[in-house]
């Protein structure tokens, strides 16, 4: 059977698109999950997802869930954009080199990410911060060199450009790729069989709810695989800490204090989180990727005669 033709247009759009909707609507929940992974022995402040939730709303507001939310948002499109139009490459050429293509389409995507995960780790985590600061206040001090109480995203691009350089908006790039690797050697091999299951005849596509059940079970099944990376790699990109709380030096350093201080249950923090962001995130995607909605809007543009 012929491969149909690939319009790399129709499917950044779909990628762009599919991030937006999806990460408006679990951005809660990956607040959550980042100040769960960030607190440890001594320091807790949260019980659970929705202790969490609650205690930010009402310190903070119902905005206060959406910290560090338009800097996810602005680079969230370019990011869903290479993932999910790179997917529809990984469909035809999965079997003979579908892993190396994973790997280039990562390593593009996480040049985008890296930074955006750096800001946003410590937005969503200054809530968490400034709550120790009021209940122990002589137990919190800046553990990195972003100093400000209620930091915005310009204020710690500058900050960290200018204490850090570039490599500053980097840190954790290593843990970023042994996350996004291995989660995408899962995600996008175990969705493409799943939605295959569903498809209507040998030819025919999937129904899209058939798509939305596939991205939702693939993302959440390795979302929870690669949450020991997720705790390492958000650990190692926070700038901001408790006195009591420890300090890392780098991938190895961080899996060694978290065995010797918090034992290695401490790895699965966040896990049921990150599934519940994962799993309607890329259940979202898919469903606005197989649906067509780039293909829809760029129907409508004018077509240029060659």
């Amino acid at each position: 059977m012929a491969d149909k033709q690939i319009s790399l247009p129709a499917k950044l759009i779909n990628g762009g698109v599919a991030g937006l909707i999806g990460v408006t609507c679990v951005f809660p929940i990956d607040l959550a999950k980042t100040r769960l992974q960030n607190q440890q022995n001594g320091c807790r402040l949260y019980t659970s997802m929705s202790d969490c939730l609650m205690k930010t709303i009402r310190s903070e507001g119902y905005f206060g869930m959406y910290r560090g939310a338009a800097v996810n948002l602005t680079l969230v499109t370019p990011e869903k954009a290479i993932k999910l139009a790179a997917n529809d490459f990984f469909r035809f050429h999965l079997s003979k080199d579908g892993f190396p293509l994973t790997v280039f389409s990562v390593v593009l995507q996480v040049i985008v990410t890296t930074p955006m995960e750096m800001l946003k780790i410590q937005l969503q985590d200054a809530g968490r911060i400034a709550a120790q600061r009021k209940l122990m206040p002589q137990a919190v001090t800046p553990g990195g060199p972003v100093e400000l109480k209620s930091p915005t995203a310009m204020q710690l691009t500058r900050q960290l450009l200018k204490e850090k350089g570039i490599a500053g908006l980097y840190k954790g790039l290593g843990a970023t790729l042994l996350r996004d690797v291995p989660f995408s050697v899962i995600y996008f091999p175990l969705f493409a069989n799943l939605n295959n299951l569903g498809k209507r005849g040998a030819d025919g596509p999937a129904p899209f709810y058939v798509s939305f059940i596939s991205g939702c079970i693939a993302g959440s099944t390795a979302a929870v695989a690669v949450n020991p990376v997720d705790v390492i790699k958000t650990r190692l990109q926070s700038l901001t800490r408790g006195s009591q709380e420890d300090t890392y030096s780098g991938v190895i350093d961080c899996i060694r204090k978290i065995l010797r201080h918090e034992g290695p249950t401490a790895f699965l923090k966040g896990a049921y989180c990150r599934a519940l962001v994962i799993a309607p995130l890329f259940g979202i995607a898919q469903v606005v990727y197989f649906l067509g909605v780039g293909e829809y809007i760029l129907s409508y543009l004018p077509k240029r005669n060659n």
